[in-house]
Order: C-alpha cells, then structure tokens, then sequence
C-alpha cells in the first residue's frame, strides 16, 4: 500500500494547541467493520438507549439501529481472550446503572458500565469466573441484582451483582449441576416476590423448570414434547388479562415453537403423576399435563399453551415484542427467516401474521447451506416497529415498519468479516477499500455522501471464496489481484454495476465506466467469479423520486442484475449482486499463496507462497499487459514471504520473510521489467518479520520492518543497511505497519498494529527519523 500525503495546516484549530499536538489529537474513528459472531445468544437489544450490543469475535460490538445518520458500529468493548458467545443488556436496582453482560468461550462472564461520558463508552467492572468451558447462554431480571450462566460444563451458576457505594460487589449463590447431564443453551429467569424460578434447557429435548430461593433452586418439573434440541427460552409477562400469567416460549430443532403458561396459584388438574413414559409419541406431543412447581412464597401450575408450525429448518431463537398494543412473538431460523406470531382473538390460535426473509424457493438446501446461511439471531426493537437478524455472512439485517404502506421495509444493517481480517488495499485514487478475510470473502468498502450525512458502508463483496483469503492487491484503478490457501492467484475487474453504484452514492467518477464488464455469477460447484453479459440494463439516473431500481433476478437468461439506487446494498445485494468478474489466473507457485503487490503503475504484481526451502520461498513477477511470468523469480531468502512492498516511483521491491530477514531489489539496467538484488540483511531482527513499508522521503531509499519480537526498526539504505536508524520497541509482536507524510509540517506519522489489537500512531521528525510523540488505540 503506497503511503499517502496528509495536507493539514491546522486552519480549523478552534484550541490553540501548535500544529503537532492538534494533528495528533483528530485522529476519530470514522467506521468499524464487524460481523456478528454465529452464536444464537450472542446479542441483545437494549430498550432505554437504544442500543444492539452483539459479539464480534472476542469483541463486544455497539450498534444503534435507530440512528438516522446510519454510522453503524460505533465502538467495541474488547476484554475477553476467545469468542464471544453471549451478550445480555441488565438493571439491577430500579434507579442504578445499565450493564452490560458479555459471555466468552473462554469461561468468564464480564461486566461493563457506561462511563457516562458517552453513550456508547464503557468499561469493565467487573468479572464472573467459575466455570470451567465456554459460557453458552446468559438470564437476568432486572431490578433483582440476580444473573444466571449457562456452560458447556454442563453446570448453571446463579450470581448475585449489587452497586455498593459506585462499586460492583458479585457473589456465586449457587451452582446447579444439569441431571440428567445437559449442556445448557438457553437460560431464563422469574421471580415474585423473593423467590426465583429457572427454566433450562439446551443439549436434550426437554425443558427443566427449578424454583426455590436465591440460594435455593431446585429442579422440581420437566417439560416434555420437543424431538430435538431446544435451542431458545423467551419469557413474557402476559398483560391485559389482569391474573399475573407468564407465557414462555420455546423454539427447537424439531421446527417447531412451543408455548406454555404459568399461572400463579392454580390449582392441580387431574393426572399431574401420570408419567409421561405411559403416553404413546403422538399423545406426548399434545399432551396438556399439568406441572406444578412451588417457591417458599407462591406456587405455579404450568399448562401447554399452542404448538406453532411454520418454519422448514431449525428455530434459533424466540423473542417476544409489543405491536400496536398487541403481544407478539418473532422467530428467527435457518431456513433464513423470521416469522412474526400473533394471537388471534376470534380463533384463540397463534397464527403467523409476516415472514420475512427468503422463501424456501430461493434458498436451496437447508441448514446453514442456502444462498442466505439461516439465520441465527431475531430481536424486537422496544417500539416493536424494527427488527433485526443475523445471517451465516455475520451481517446484520434490518426492517422498520411503513405504517403508511403498512409494510415492513428493508433498512440499512451493519456488516463485517466473520472471520480474521487478513488484508487491506485501497484503490489506488483512495476512494474505496478492499479488505481479505480468512472467511472467504473480498469486500469493498466506500463512504456514502447523501447531502450533509456522510457514513461508510459495505458496497460490494467482489468475492465469495472456496479457500481463505490470505492477501490483496489492487492493481490500476478497475482491477484487484487476490490470494488464498491454493497455488493460484486470481485476478478481478470490476464490473459496470459496481461503478455506477461507487458513482451514484460515494461520488466516485471512472472514466472507464463504458469499458467494464456488465457483471459476475459463480456457477454451481465453481470457485470462479464467471462474467455474464445479461439485457446490460438501464446505468441512468433514476427518474425524480424513485429510490431504487433493481432489475429482477430472473431478468434476462444470465441473471444480471443491475443496481440503480441512491443508498448502499442491502445483505441481500451484497451476496448476489456485486461480484467482480475474474478475468485471469496467475499460476507459477507450488504451495499456498502468501503475499501479493503491484507496483503503482499497475504494470508489475510481485507474489510469494508458503514455502520452508529456498527453492519454493521465491517471489515471482508478473506482467499486467499480457499476464505472464517475467523469469527468472527473485531467490533470497529460505521460508515464508511474510511482506511485499514496491517503493512509491516503483524503481525498488522490499520483501520481508519469516527467515528474519529483509531484502530490497531494484529494477534491472538492462531490462526495466525485470528486477535484480540490491541488498538484504539476513540478521534484520530477532524473530520473524510481519510487516514493512516505504517511507516516501524525496529520493532516499527509507523503509519500516515490523515483526514478532515486538521492534519497529527504521532504516535508511543511504546510511546503513546493517543497524536501522531508529528502533521502536512495543509492548507486544507488531504484524503491521504503515507510514505517510504531513505536507508543510516536516512530519512524518508511523502506524503500527499489533497482535494483541493495539493501534500505535507514532509521529516523527521527518529529517532525523526521531520520534516526538504518540498516540495508542486499542481495539481488541
């Protein structure tokens, strides 16, 4: 990635702070990229701020779905040392703060408070540990100071949390070891009065009810019917009806939802003791036993409420909401929908009343393996005007209610990688991202101009991948160059579609807009992106207030489809509908790709592959005019190829590699396509290098090497190529780097990332490579 010149003559200065401390004080985030990590549990919605928290690999991510300037995630909480698998929102006293609740697979619960200094600041308070495997489902009620975790332990924990004096004080109350042996999934909790009721259920296909006192709880009924694993409890207090009832519902990967009253201080019915194991399988199904469960203050009598059909696949989770005053139910499957439940009053049945999402149809095969993936997650805004889902792609979906077309509408989600993020690129006019993910995908990212109102978006997913993505490189302006886990590399151009969106919503103009393929589908059981030439479709202006226009994705015999609108993708265009073509393979290399680069003309790529001998550690060139190798490859170092940089006039090639060592080559006297060796430094640092890059300083040959054993060295080929010029020490192994100049000040500003997900900005005297101060962002 070429280092850009960042103009800033501090004009609009308002403090007083000189040039330096000011430039080093705006550094904002402008947007966060994160996927939703395929955990049911793993997100809640808050109903006072507002708020979507969701786990994002060992992140917690903040999203605020109502928000009209459409920023999307606008932190991450990070603390945990694995995935995070469940989130909850929790009040424990009526006036006390807001927590949130983050479960982790690394057995701990955190606690986080808003440090009031914003909205979406907060920080840990405190930690429950006690389990001994992954957290798996957390239950709270507010305004009773009780939590309750569920774990791959098959063991639930009660905990006690209480504000003392501004300090979060925890107590374990008690530890149910699951009988018969469970892992517990879901969780929920009730209380009245005192006295608490739990019900549980996950790795079987029962429920388990336990009630009793804080310290108290024991299983004293099971509720039978499903035929598989119940994967989601939700429970609401039914209102209107004036008797206290509480309605839970069930969902399982039978396919079916089942729903089941407690109603306080009824009495028993008649048959409670008959064993269900006398029943037949169909009358077990529909049996309406009564349960009867006791706390030291009230006693319950649970009925089976309504058995809901409706999905083809299995049923992640349930979420109970209010409409227009009326209870309904919302649930979310992996035959990638959600179903919305009401009660009809005529009828007294639960009917499903929207469904949103794809139908069965489009969707192909079932669990998880569809063009859509399921979903995996379903939550009710607090109005009950929106809700969300989360897809297989860890993107998240939203629909807000048109009360004027009284329909719901598709708006805008957030999105990421749900995987590592293991490269980025950026056009080489700096008006769009590319980033590479181990989940398989290529997406593009680009900031939406819409008046005043400026935000970042996905816009494309060039690539939908068999093998993980290990590296990217764009080369010219309408092309990009990837590399994954196989010995090729394939090379994309971007397709009319994409620019006349880029045009249209982010001001990005292409001169070579006419020239572009049309668009790009993967063929059944295909790994390439093959070009389509459909109707081509209408690129103009959309007439005066028509929003969107989008082709049918049947129109024409090659399923083209054209995007013609004035906001960026929803999840379901991204997935189909902005592919880029792949008009070539590089081939050459005999393992897995592991580093790619093209010089800044567009004319040379510079790739590298997995590799422990000298004979496979190359690096080969080739030729973007006609695609072939220019031979021979480059040989100097003996392992992996860890970094490939040209310098910003393309006259040198900086490689770093995991045999500790840099080499810089420069092109050949004799042949200006080809490259000769220069210089390498086979002791360069301690440990393997990661990362490197050029530092633009008129003609002098300076550059960054960055590697695991936690140094940044400087070095300036004109002074020496044996000790570096200025050596950075960090508190953990650096694995990327990157540098650029601020015109008019004599700075120059070093970014460095490390593994533990820190971002250092160092900003430097650009004549003596001296560090003058910094700036430290951590993120995960």
């Amino acid at each position: 990635m070429s280092p850009p010149i960042v103009t800033n003559d501090c004009s609009d200065n308002p403090s007083g702070l000189n040039c330096r401390e000011f430039w080093m004080l705006n550094f904002r985030t402008d947007y966060i990229a994160a996927g939703g990590n395929r955990h049911p549990a793993a997100a809640d919605w808050d109903a006072n701020s507002g708020l979507l928290a969701y786990g994002s690999d060992r992140n917690v991510a903040l999203w605020k779905p109502s928000d009209k300037q459409c920023k999307g995630v606008s932190a991450t909480l990070y603390g945990h040392s694995d995935d995070v698998t469940a989130v909850k929102f929790f009040r424990p006293a009526e006036n006390g703060p807001d927590l949130i609740l983050s479960g982790s697979v690394d057995g701990s619960v955190r606690l986080w408070q808003n440090d009031k200094t914003s909205s979406d600041h907060y920080r840990t308070v405190g930690t429950l540990e006690g389990h001994t495997s992954s957290i798996n489902c957390l239950g709270v009620i507010d305004r009773r100071q009780v939590l309750a975790s569920g774990s791959a332990d098959a063991t639930i924990k009660v905990w006690q949390v209480k504000d003392v004096n501004h300090h979060w004080e925890t107590c374990l109350l008690q530890t149910i070891q699951t009988s018969p042996k469970y892992l517990p999934l879901t969780v929920v909790l009730s209380a009245s009065g005192p006295d608490l009721l739990l019900a549980s259920a996950g790795t079987r296909a029962e429920i388990f009810v336990y009630a009793g006192s804080r310290r108290d709880l024991t299983h004293q009924a099971t509720l039978g019917g499903h035929d598989g694993w119940v994967r989601c409890l939700a429970l609401t207090a039914e209102k209107g009806e004036g008797n206290g009832d509480v309605l839970m519902a069930s969902a399982s990967q039978d396919k079916s939802i089942r729903l089941w009253r407690f109603r306080i201080g009824s009495k028993l019915s008649r048959g409670i003791d008959q064993p269900l194991a006398e029943k037949t399988h169909c009358e077990s199904l529909l049996l309406n036993k009564t349960h009867r469960v006791a706390t030291p203050s009230v006693f319950y009598s649970i009925t089976f409420e309504a058995l809901l059909f409706g999905h083809d696949d299995w049923i992640y989770t349930v979420s109970w909401g209010t409409m227009a005053g009326k209870l309904h139910l919302l649930s979310a499957s992996a035959d990638s929908s959600l179903a919305m439940w009401g009660h009809d009053t005529l009828s007294g049945a639960w009917l499903c009343t929207t469904r949103l999402g794809d139908i069965s149809v489009q969707k192909g095969s079932t669990t998880a393996t569809g063009s859509m993936g399921g979903f995996w997650t379903g939550l009710w805004s607090s109005d009950g005007q929106s809700v969300v889902s989360l897809g297989r792609t860890g993107s998240w979906r939203l629909w807000n209610y048109d009360r004027y077309h009284k329909c719901w509408m598709q708006g805008l989600g957030v999105s990421g990688h749900v995987k590592s993020v293991v490269d980025v690129a950026w056009a080489r006019n700096g008006s769009y991202l590319l980033s590479a993910g181990a989940d398989q995908t290529t997406r593009l990212h680009a900031e939406w101009i819409d008046g005043r109102r400026r935000s970042w978006h996905e816009f494309g997913r060039p690539q939908i991948h068999g093998y993980d993505l290990n590296c990217i490189g764009t080369v010219g302006e309408v092309r990009f160059v990837s590399g994954a886990d196989e010995k090729l590399l394939r090379v994309f151009d971007e397709p009319k579609a994409t620019a006349e969106l880029l045009r249209r919503c982010c001001g990005v103009k292409n001169a070579l807009e006419q020239e572009l393929p049309t668009a790009a589908n993967v063929p059944v059981l295909g790994l390439s992106n093959k070009l389509v030439e459909g109707n081509g479709g209408d690129f103009s202006d959309p007439a005066p207030g028509l929003a969107e226009q989008v082709l049918p994705r049947d129109a024409g015999p090659t399923n083209a489809v054209v995007l013609a609108q004035s906001h960026p993708p929803t999840e379901d265009d991204l997935a189909r509908s902005t592919l880029w073509p792949e008009s070539e393979k590089l081939y050459g290399h005999g393992y897995e790709i592991s580093a790619v680069c093209a010089s800044h003309n567009g004319l040379t790529i510079a790739t590298a592959c997995k590799a422990s001998s000298l004979d496979h550690a190359v690096i080969r060139l080739f030729n973007s005019t006609d695609w072939r190798e220019l031979k021979p490859p480059l040989k100097v170092h003996s392992l992996t190829v860890t970094c490939l940089r040209f310098s910003s006039d393309d006259a040198c090639l900086l490689s770093t590699g995991r045999d500790r060592q840099w080499a810089v080559f420069e092109r050949d006297g004799a042949n200006e396509l080809l490259f000769r060796l220069r210089v390498a430094n086979p002791k360069a640092h301690s440990r393997m290098i990661l990362s490197a890059c050029w530092v633009t300083i008129k003609s002098e040959r300076v550059f960054v090497t960055a590697g695991r054993d936690k140094m940044c060295k400087i070095w300036d080929l004109q002074k020496s190529d044996r000790e570096p010029v200025t050596t950075i020490a960090a508190s953990a192994p650096v694995t990327a780097v990157d540098s650029f100049l601020i015109a008019g000040e004599g700075l120059l500003a070093l970014a460095m990332g490390t593994e533990r997900g820190a971002v250092i900005v160092y900003l430097m005297e650009k004549a003596t490579l001296s560090v003058q101060s910094s700036r430290k962002f951590e993120y995960s």
